[in-house]
């Protein structure tokens, strides 16, 4: 059977690693508002280190949805010229992506190399409990684990959840009440952060014409958040933690590469104000959109003038003269 050993020894070593440079710097041990800062930052670093090495992949990630986005007029026609015949439209776009060198699958590439990660530390936290007899295990000390054991963040041990039992925070020497409502709010900044990454990309790159594409990205934008309605509720709050850094980080790293790097084609389907196509540039959550140009009045149709020497001509007929009995 896989072992997943070498994932614990790794976070582990990330974590004490910057708990000891968070020590050695000056922060306190001991909590202040409730909170053992040294361990809250060592999560929190945690997740600037895995970004930080995961940051070429993020790029190539981007290169690559500029790419599918170069191929979405080519899709079209591929979706009108094979409609009705699945399988050799899906032959089709397989040979146009591998000729065009884009994957549509890189766009969950850095999420996907970050599951180990989040496994790795959900593992690691789950352990930290004053019961477990394995103090040493993955590279801890018997200290370094029972500081970590009794770390908290106003004064919601890191190690507790939200659906832990009564008797499982008291070995933790915490309270019902208070980890309920921390880890209730951070599982509340969990979805929206989650929800509000998607949707940033979404909304600067717009919806692909590719339906593969189209569903990654209705899976992103929905359906993981509302899997965390319930996942939220069995994660530590380290985990949790983590997750939210991360989506923060995730935040601010996308706002940087849209800026720098913006999509290559307009975003399909945009906004629109009396018949006109509105493409929306305002903030993340879209609010704001450019106004139409309006149209110039229609000018009035040129007459041509008469011919220099032409015979002025009269539109009305002359009626004949009545005759006089």
């Amino acid at each position: 059977m896989f072992s997943l050993d070498w994932i614990y020894y790794a976070i582990s070593w990330i974590l004490l690693t910057w708990h000891s440079a968070w020590d050695a710097i000056g922060v306190p041990i001991e909590a202040v508002i409730g909170t053992n800062w040294s361990w809250i930052l060592a999560i929190v670093f945690l997740v600037v280190t895995v970004r930080v090495i995961l940051f070429p992949v993020f790029v190539k990630q981007i290169k690559s949805q500029r790419a599918m986005q170069a191929l979405q007029p080519k899709v079209k026609e591929l979706q009108e010229k094979h409609k009705g015949d699945r399988e050799t439209l899906q032959k089709e776009m397989m040979e146009l992506y591998r000729k065009e060198k884009a994957n549509p699958l890189m766009g969950c590439l850095p999420m996907f190399l970050q599951i180990p990660v989040f496994l790795g530390l959900f593992h690691t936290l789950k352990r930290l409990t004053p019961e477990n007899t394995q103090k040493t295990l993955y590279g801890w000390t018997v200290q370094q684990f029972e500081s970590a054991s009794n770390a908290k963040l106003f004064s919601a041990p890191i190690s507790g959840r939200f659906g832990s039992t009564t008797e499982q925070l008291a070995g933790l020497g915490a309270n019902t009440g208070t980890v309920k409502i921390v880890a209730g709010i951070l599982v509340c900044i969990m979805i929206a952060t989650t929800y509000l990454t998607s949707r940033q990309m979404i909304l600067k790159t717009g919806w692909a014409e590719d339906p593969q594409q189209r569903m990654v990205q209705r899976l992103m934008l929905y359906g993981i958040p509302v899997s965390l309605l319930v996942s939220g509720s069995i994660f530590p709050i380290g985990v949790i933690i983590y997750w939210v850094t991360n989506n923060l980080f995730t935040l601010g790293q996308q706002q940087w590469v849209l800026r720098k790097f913006p999509p290559l084609v307009p975003p399909k389907g945009a906004a629109k104000t009396n018949g006109q196509p509105v493409a929306k540039t305002g903030g993340l959550l879209g609010r704001k959109t450019a106004q139409p140009v309006a149209k110039a009045p229609a000018a009035a149709p040129k007459v041509a003038g008469p011919k220099p020497g032409a015979k002025p001509v009269n539109p009305k007929k002359s009626r004949p003269a009545k005759r006089q009995g």
